[in-house]
């Protein structure tokens, strides 16, 4: 049974899984938006908040954590600690929006929109 397990597998193992996170949410704060699966919008959104509450903390051991997460990316952690963080600075959370798009494709594959709010 699968009671308390709130995370989604995707069908991959762990650091598969863990990688595909990792990937979406360096596009996704590089690039400000993304389109992808519902499921996977879903996931990715508490991964990002936290890692935009951490560059808002500006501390050494937040930046050593949001670089250790992203495995040391240089534009993401800059763009997380210095842009994101002015821009949300007032906001204690809920930095991100998920916009459903329908149905796409022949295995009618539900998209999303994801991507920060202004």
């Amino acid at each position: 049974m699968r009671h308390q397990r709130a995370n989604r597998k995707f069908g991959r193992e762990k650091n598969i899984r863990a990688g595909l996170l990792k990937g979406l949410a360096r596009s996704l704060i590089l690039e400000e938006g993304i389109t992808t699966t519902v499921a996977k919008a879903k996931e990715l959104r508490p991964y990002v908040e936290k890692l935009v509450t951490a560059g808002k903390k500006g501390t050494l051991a937040s930046r050593r954590a949001i670089m250790s997460t992203m495995h040391a990316d240089r534009r993401v952690s800059e763009k997380l600690i210095g842009e994101l963080a002015e821009r949300y600075a007032s906001r204690k959370g809920g930095y991100t929006r998920i916009t459903r798009l329908g149905r796409i494709g022949k295995r009618a594959i539900e998209s999303a929109r994801i991507e920060f709010v202004k």
